[in-house]
């Protein structure tokens, strides 16, 4: 056990203190780090979603390419600023979920964050095997065999990173982010300089074509085809929510420095995509089997002497790490997205837990283990991967922004300024992502896109049965509690002195008031005046919900406090000696552990009790969906020497 705590301590680090006053100052991100962690996603999109919309446009067509690239550089800052309406009004996170949640309804939250689910993980996977193509296709052929096991551990990589922090794993990957970014400003900068004779009589040409255009086809055959062109660079817009979803782990203000990274995002994806179109367009790129586009247009600026190939294998090569920074991503916003929703009951509690290291950690392996099943599944075919990315993420869209329509509707019998901007704006924005939605889900439905529906509506369906689940047990939990509460007469409280020395009960309490007075009476029950002293143990867990801020610390630790002083004095009330300890961590069976082994060794003749939910049907299923703390603080005090006396509890 010494060795393998001391591994976990090398690979993920040294525990951290959640209740330190700096802690939060450690962990949080200041707007160019989370434009880094959070925008690497979109940015990396600028690799792959210009050249789909350029090459649907077809060979003879590419000068209507001007205008989706001023449509994609304006589709992002419209997603950006509403995205900065949903950072205002849900400073703790959870973005687009939340948003969908409470301004639309838990079931359209459902569906919004079961897409959230599905994109992240498929941002891990397309962005692994994308960048892979990239850094193999300069590597010689008999290479590629081993191409789906290096993607595969460099999953496992990332995973591992990740365990480590958030802004560890940012740290570790800002090189390449900023590398990419760098080399591409420069070579669009002088890719558009150096063919400066054609930009400027590229707006009159492109507009007498696009006369010559609708004249032979129509207007309508030609808007639909730059639409389904559009439609195919979706894929530039993903990752732009990433940032809503993780507001509570900026720094403070953190509304202000959200907002910033929007703003960071907006202005690198807009440019770079938008540039990497006037590029094609200026030095008249054509696709090449084997080559990206943007390889193709950068070998031509670049040219082929000594420095010009070197510096095309360096861009590629940084093409190809971004997009493992954008794979990061995935680990970043997923467990997020998995936290919310356990605190709302969709998925099991334990994805709201921290570790140590207050990362979601459960969440960061579950992604982990999900992103590697479908590229083993896919074999690592970024053409299959691409279109079941690319629509999750315009539901997550439509549904937020539509929920932003709803609340400026209704702020508006409330007479709030600029409401009337705002839900225009916010309704315009919605007409925009559904549509995109709609395209999308039409066009590539029968070639893959029927596979990501199937997947996110499988995720919905589980969602429901664990929610169906607790919530019949929050239910009888809740009667359980009406049933066995007892009053407290606070007048007559008269402590009795402690012995140590006298047989006393341990009782270990939850959150659930009726549980730890079923355990009590038990005791009472089964042992008739053996016991002298109750000794009742607390465990206030940090997770998601807690770790927000001094206030929301202050007020978990309070209801544990609450919870163990309703024990204490019951107990006090009957003439009973009675003591309450309570301790505050990321886990709860090992802050627990450390109690008893303290309280074992000031009273000796001590038995601890616990109580255990016991379902009629119990299976691995209902074993998954709650922690067991009893059995696993059995085997520890077991270890320890100590008796733990577990009362079945049958729901």
């Amino acid at each position: 056990m010494a060795i393998f705590a001391r591994l976990k301590q090398i690979l993920l680090g040294d525990p951290l203190n959640p209740f330190s006053p700096n802690i939060l100052r450690h962990v949080s991100l200041i707007a160019f780090m989370a434009w880094i962690g959070l925008g690497a996603d979109g940015l990396s999109s600028s690799c792959y979603g210009p050249e789909e919309a350029y090459i649907a446009l077809g060979a003879l067509n590419t000068h209507l390419a001007l205008y989706i690239a001023i449509a994609m550089a304006v589709t992002v800052f419209i997603i950006s600023l509403g995205y900065n309406q949903v950072i205002e009004l849900f400073p703790s996170g959870g973005g687009g979920y939340k948003v969908a949640s409470q301004l639309l309804g838990s079931y359209f939250g459902l569906i919004s964050g079961a897409a959230l689910i599905v994109d992240y993980t498929l941002t891990i996977t397309v962005s692994i095997a994308s960048g892979m193509d990239a850094v193999f296709s300069m590597l010689p052929h008999w290479t590629f065999e081993y191409k789906l096991l290096v993607e595969s551990l460099t999953i496992l990589f990332l995973l591992g990173i990740n365990l480590r922090g958030m802004k560890e794993s940012i740290k570790f990957l800002l090189p390449i982010f900023v590398g990419f970014f760098i080399v591409h400003v420069l070579l669009i900068v002088y890719g558009i300089a150096a063919q400066s004779k054609g930009l400027l009589p590229l707006i009159p040409d492109t507009l007498q074509e696009t006369k010559q255009l609708a004249s032979t086809m129509g207007w309508f055959p030609l808007l639909a085809l730059m639409l389904h062109a559009y439609s195919l660079g979706s894929g530039t817009y993903t990752g732009l929510e990433a940032v809503s979803n993780n507001v509570n782990r900026l720094t403070e203000p953190r509304v202000k420095t959200g907002k910033w990274t929007m703003f960071y995002m907006a202005l690198s994806l807009s440019f770079t995509a938008g540039g990497f179109i006037l590029l094609y367009l200026l030095w008249q790129a054509k696709p090449m089997a084997g080559q990206t586009l943007n390889a193709v247009v950068f070998h031509s600026i670049l040219g082929d002497s000594p420095f010009g190939k070197v510096a095309l294998v360096i861009t590629l090569a940084l093409e190809a790490g971004l997009l493992f920074v954008a794979a990061n991503t995935g680990f970043l916003g997923g467990p997020s997205v998995l936290a919310n929703m356990a605190v709302d009951g969709w998925v099991p509690s334990r994805f709201r837990h921290l570790s140590t290291r207050l990362v979601i950690q459960n969440g960061v392996i579950v992604f982990g283990i999900f992103a590697l099943a479908i590229l083993l599944l896919s074999r690592g075919r970024v053409s299959w991967l691409v279109i079941l990315y690319s629509i999750n993420v315009f539901i997550t869209f439509s549904l937020s922004l539509l929920g932003l329509c709803v609340y400026w509707a209704k702020q508006r019998s409330k007479a709030s300024p600029n409401w009337a901007f705002r839900l225009s704006f916010s309704f315009f924005a919605f007409v925009i992502t559904s549509s995109i939605l709609c395209v999308t889900l039409t066009t590539k439905f029968r070639s893959g896109g029927w596979v990501t529906v199937l997947i996110t509506c499988a995720v919905i369906a589980c969602c429901l049965l664990i929610k169906k689940h607790y919530r019949a047990l929050t239910k009888k939990l809740n009667d359980l509690d009406a049933e066995l509460k007892q009053p407290i007469a606070v007048n007559n409280l008269s402590p009795l002195p402690i012995d140590s020395q006298l047989p006393t009960a341990v009782i270990l309490i939850g959150k659930s008031s009726g549980i730890g007075m079923h355990t009590l009476l038990c005791v009472l029950r089964m042992f008739p005046r053996h016991f002298k002293n109750f000794i009742f143990l607390s465990a206030g867990i940090v997770d998601v919900g807690s770790f927000t801020g001094q206030a929301a610390l202050m007020q978990m630790q309070h209801e544990v406090n609450d919870m163990l002083r309703y024990f204490v004095d019951y107990c006090h009330q009957y003439g009973i000696a009675s003591q309450a300890l309570a301790a505050y961590g990321t886990d709860t069976v090992e802050e627990l552990s450390k109690l008893s082994e303290e309280v074992g060794k000031k009273f000796p003749n001590c038995i601890f009790f616990a109580s255990k939910l016991i379902f009629e049907n119990e299976n691995w299923i209902t074993r998954f969906l709650h922690n067991e703390t009893a059995i696993a603080l059995q085997r520890q005090l077991h270890l320890q020497g100590k008796e733990l006396v577990i009362l079945p509890m049958r729901i």
